[in-house]
């Protein structure tokens, strides 16, 4: 914490004012717990995420904005070390999710949000999690990871995951705001419903919920009533998840041949914090995330924490 400051001054000195509008966004983001710990390397060790966004020509005479996404992604699994080769040492086990997505945002005039996505892709040995960690940990000088040969077996991944914003108040100096966040998810590797609020305190007025990065909104057409606007805020959201099924813990129903699998924990707190802010046609953000145990016998069990980095930039 002893750089936020010169964090703060970064966003602030780097965020410069635009009136253009750019209609498309690219985004690269990373989750790992090397951002929160050198000597973390545990359960949800790695996410990558690329995404192409842009505005549909056609939207509702309701909706401020309807934005298209396409994405690739892919998450990795380990238990409470990655170079645990023993079996019986396997808390959680080894798990590779890749797939492909495509997502449909649909931003109401009355601040509300409703994003709908489909997820098509591979659990297992063909998401290449063991090729993507040997190649971190040749890049930071680790350990090779060992024990992949027990990963979750190989299964079809498809998934439908649905989520709902409303805004619920500001304050009169619009520095602060806070919206009702709602998720579900439902197909063959997630099965979960979770509910929390996003709070935003601005360095800057905040923007609406259809005209900002917090919520991929930030993107603009002669069709839109809105310019881009420099942002820049730190922010918490807390959440409640309820899961009835997770294949990266328990194994896919599709293929019931894992090695190892483990006893779901179903209700599970999460809190994300962190700081968001734009610069030219860039936005930037990082985040510390903190979630209480998702299945049971972990060695560690006192929740596992790591860290995001996300970076966006606009195209006309």
């Amino acid at each position: 914490m002893k750089y936020f400051p010169f964090i703060i001054l970064f966003s602030v000195v780097f965020s410069t004012f635009s009136q253009e509008k750019f209609s498309k966004e690219i985004s690269f983001i990373n989750d790992n717990d090397l951002y929160t710990s050198t000597f973390r390397d545990r359960y949800y060790t790695d996410g990558l995420f690329l995404s192409y966004r842009y505005l549909s020509n056609n939207k509702k005479d309701n909706l401020d904005k309807k934005i298209l996404e396409w994405r690739i992604g892919h998450e990795m699994y380990t238990p409470y070390r990655a170079a645990v080769e023993n079996i019986s040492q396997h808390d959680r086990p080894f798990a590779g999710y890749l797939y492909g997505s495509f997502n449909v945002n649909s931003i109401y005039k009355n601040n509300q949000n409703l994003s709908t996505s489909i997820q098509v892709g591979v659990l297992g040995p063909a998401s290449y999690a063991e090729e993507l960690q040997d190649l971190i940990h040749n890049i930071y000088g680790f350990k090779k990871a060992v024990g992949w040969k027990h990963q979750i077996k190989s299964a079809f991944a498809l998934n439908i995951n649905i989520e709902y914003i409303k805004h619920l108040a500001k304050s009169n100096s619009n520095y602060f705001d806070l919206s009702w966040v709602n998720a579900g998810k439902i197909g063959t590797i997630y099965n979960t419903i979770s509910s929390g609020f996003y709070g935003r305190i601005g360095f800057k007025p905040l923007q609406k919920l259809a005209n900002s990065i917090a919520f991929n909104t930030s993107i603009n057409n002669t069709n839109t009533n809105y310019v881009r606007e420099v942002e820049s805020f730190i922010y918490i959201k807390p959440m409640l998840r309820y899961a009835f099924y997770d294949a990266t813990i328990q194994g896919s129903f599709l293929n019931k041949s894992s090695d190892v699998t483990k006893e779901l924990v179903p209700l599970v707190f999460d809190i994300e914090l962190g700081l968001r802010f734009t610069a030219n046609r860039f936005n930037f953000g990082y985040s510390f995330h903190y979630n209480t145990n998702k299945s049971k016998g972990l060695r560690y069990n006192n929740g596992n924490k790591y860290g995001t980095i996300i970076i966006n930039y606009l195209l006309r």
